[in-house]
């Protein structure tokens, strides 16, 4: 793989993403998007040559809108897509409310909001536009592509919440040739 288009090839050619995609496209929140483990674990999956697709914990969709801050509104989307996609771990969240969660100044837009997440790696998301496959990743996808973690600068400030998220997620287990920044 070597860069955004074969990524975007992979995600396209992998029926269960794609079922996932058109799902938010149909019924999630306007121009939502798909991101985290979503991209990162079929990236991974494939430059450790696994037949078999990594499970996911969760499929984050990630949306913003300014007018509705509630997380009532989320629970909501989530219900709905689970309706048309029973069984999936669905997790939407706004990003225009995240911010307060985060500790953050609020964020601009869904671009802004990843650059805020945990990893550089995982801070990519896609989403089907018409049936057109788009990625949104404003920190690049060099560090995805490469088997590299490492913290984003927002991160750098918050060296224990990255060391306990990468205990957590114990991603050598799965993925044994990620080279991790272990800040």
């Amino acid at each position: 793989m070597r860069g955004e288009s074969d990524l975007l090839a992979l995600i396209a050619a992998q029926p269960g993403r794609m079922r996932l995609l058109h799902a938010v496209r149909d019924h999630g929140p306007a121009d939502a998007w798909i991101g985290a483990g979503f991209v990162r674990n079929a990236v991974w999956d494939r430059l450790h040559d696994y037949v078999d697709a990594t499970p996911l914990a969760d499929v984050d969709v990630l949306y913003f809108a300014e007018n509705c801050l509630g997380a009532k509104v989320d629970e909501a989307w989530e219900r709905r897509l689970q309706e048309a996609c029973p069984g999936v771990p669905w997790s939407v969240r706004n990003q225009a409310r995240m911010h307060l969660r985060n500790g953050d100044r609020p964020y601009r837009d869904c671009a802004n909001a990843l650059r805020h997440w945990p990893e550089v790696c995982t801070a990519v998301a896609v989403r089907l536009r018409g049936d057109a496959l788009d990625l949104l990743a404003p920190l690049g996808v060099d560090d995805l592509l490469e088997l590299r973690v490492r913290p984003t600068e927002r991160f750098h400030s918050k060296p224990d919440i990255y060391r306990e998220r990468l205990a957590a997620k114990n991603w050598l287990a799965r993925w044994p040739n990620l080279q991790i920044d272990p800040l």
